[in-house]
């Protein structure tokens, strides 16, 4: 068996739920009156399966949120275990630093895999819809529920009757004449998706981390990956057919809104995030309170505002009487 046909082993599964999935999405917009060969019933379909494949990680994408805290939190003591060890490039140096590390990873019950566990989960879950809508021709049915007719349909559809689904950038333009229509519709969903991507990953920059946090390497770190991850959206954008690059796109709103969500209302301590949420359940709390309950809470912060200066006050050491004298006496 060649590396294709094993890479396609692997997918059979996946490939057979997406089309379960696909198919039942199909059957249900076809059910409500819409053409069974539309390209939009197709999409739609294809956004349905992102609904199921992100709602089915949201438990996976919460221990991500969780685990990216985590290593951000630690960041401080991995660079004192690098910094302990710099300069040092023998094979006992090496081991040494090796099992600090992971001893720290499993005292703060962390692993920097975990960050990374939902993108690589979605990726087999890509290939597979990139595999389906690629063997998806007149003489060859799917591997489950996509049968010879469905494919012949899925394959042929247009977006809008001119722009057709099997077609990426790369394949518009070696058309004869060239799909201009598929070009200018590809060319901007790669300016959302890589725009959704940037403005993801910036908002988990700017306003979830500490300012310990922005301390650390792997905040430079992630600033590089700020800029570069974009660029691998647009380079691989030439290339998906637009279907897939529905599927794309859909998932990275749902990754933005869904992460909006949680640095709104489960910020990461000290952040700026965690301080307007702060700002925010107060105006709330004291738009609740009566006017007495108001006049009490300036009351008792006033008087822990006296508390404070008396405080100070006691803070402040007395003049010795010597040296009360010395300084008098030298009036005259």
């Amino acid at each position: 068996m060649d590396l294709f046909g094993f890479f396609n082993t692997l997918l059979w599964p996946i490939k057979w739920v997406i089309e379960a999935i696909l198919v039942a999405f199909h059957q249900f917009f076809t059910f409500l009156g819409m053409g069974p060969g539309d390209g939009i019933t197709w999409v739609l379909s294809i956004v349905g399966l992102v609904l199921v494949v992100r709602a089915a990680l949201i438990p996976l994408f919460v221990r991500q949120i969780r685990s990216q805290r985590k290593m951000m939190e630690i960041a401080p003591q991995l660079k004192k275990i690098q910094d302990k060890y710099k300069g040092k490039r023998d094979q006992f140096s090496r081991e040494a630093m090796q099992r600090e590390t992971m001893e720290l990873y499993r005292r703060e019950g962390t692993n920097p895999l975990a960050s990374c566990l939902p993108l690589l989960i979605q990726m087999p879950i890509f290939f597979g819809l990139f595999s389906v809508l690629n063997e998806a021709r007149g003489d060859k049915a799917g591997v489950g529920f996509l049968t010879k007719d469905l494919a012949d349909l899925f394959y042929n559809s247009s977006l809008f009757g001119v722009a057709p689904l099997n077609l990426s950038i790369q394949t518009a333009l070696a058309e004869n004449p060239v799909q201009w229509v598929v070009i200018v519709i590809a060319a901007t969903m790669v300016v959302l998706m890589t725009a959704s991507q940037f403005i993801t990953q910036l908002q988990l920059m700017s306003k979830n981390q500490s300012p310990e946090m922005k301390a650390s390497p792997m905040y430079r770190q992630q600033r590089i990956l700020l800029y570069i991850l974009p660029l691998v959206f647009a380079f691989s954008g030439f290339a998906f057919p637009i279907g897939v690059m529905f599927y794309w796109l859909t998932s990275n709103f749902w990754t933005m809104g869904q992460q909006y969500l949680v640095i709104r209302n489960s910020p990461t301590p000290g952040s700026e995030a965690a301080l307007a949420r702060e700002a925010r359940l107060a105006k709330r709390r004291r738009a609740r309170m009566t006017q007495q309950e108001i006049e009490a809470e300036e009351l008792e912060a006033q008087r822990e505002l006296e508390e404070q200066r008396k405080q100070n006050a006691q803070r402040q050491q007395p003049m010795g009487k010597n040296r009360s004298k010395k300084q008098g006496g030298g009036k005259k």
